[in-house]
């Protein structure tokens, strides 16, 4: 399981954007990036450090690649492994990867509303929250499918946390790609997710370019 060590905020407003690691408080002006004076990159000299410089080629590539693989917490070798694939399968290879990333089950159980972080959300499947076509996964990176059913166990569903969390859903809507059904703590991929459902403000590009330099 990949960690981040470093202070949350400071990686947000390294990248200039929400990376939304922190849950609940990324959607509130508590997020560093919302106060005033904040939106800017982290030390002794803040954005002074940064001005009149123009990044290079081989920099933007890698701040946009730095930037995707701390959204979904992982590390080098887990996230060019996704690469990989991306470039194996047919079509976009940008496009790929991004539903590569946005099927995995920590991920699908973020974007269902039944955690405020991905983080968070891979703590629970670890934790052996939920079940997948029935069947208990604790495996974060697990791939799923159209068709798929992701499940809150019963043993879980009475936990504190996620009483709280559901309660919560509200600040977040569900993407049109999955389909939640409340009453029974289930959760179903109908389909791949397009680029424009995503609202990521990631140029998936540069990062292509950045593993076929």
């Amino acid at each position: 399981m990949s960690v981040i060590w470093e202070a949350k905020c400071r990686l947000c407003r390294r990248a200039g954007q929400k990376l939304f690691l922190k849950g609940d408080r990324c959607y509130t002006r508590k997020c560093q990036i919302e106060r005033e004076n904040r939106n800017k990159p982290p030390g002794q000299h803040g954005d002074n450090a940064m001005r009149g410089r123009r990044l290079t080629e081989f920099a933007e590539q890698l701040l946009e690649k730095q930037k995707l693989k701390r959204m979904y917490q992982l590390r080098e070798k887990q996230f060019s492994a996704y690469m990989d694939e991306a470039t194996r399968r047919r079509g976009v290879t940008g496009e790929n990867m991004l539903q590569l990333l946005e099927t995995r089950l920590d991920n699908v159980v973020y974007r269902l509303g039944w955690a405020a972080a991905r983080g968070l959300a891979r703590q629970l499947v670890s934790h052996r929250f939920f079940t997948v076509n029935g069947k208990r996964v604790n495996i974060p990176s697990y791939q799923l499918r159209p068709g798929d059913v992701v499940a809150l166990h019963e043993s879980k569903r009475e936990s504190a946390y996620i009483k709280e969390t559901l309660q919560q859903m509200g600040v977040r809507s569900i993407p049109e790609w999955l389909e939640l059904n409340s009453d029974s703590f289930e959760g179903k991929v109908l389909r791949p997710p397009t680029k424009g459902e995503l609202n990521l403000e990631i140029n998936e590009q540069l990062i292509v370019e950045f593993y076929t330099r």
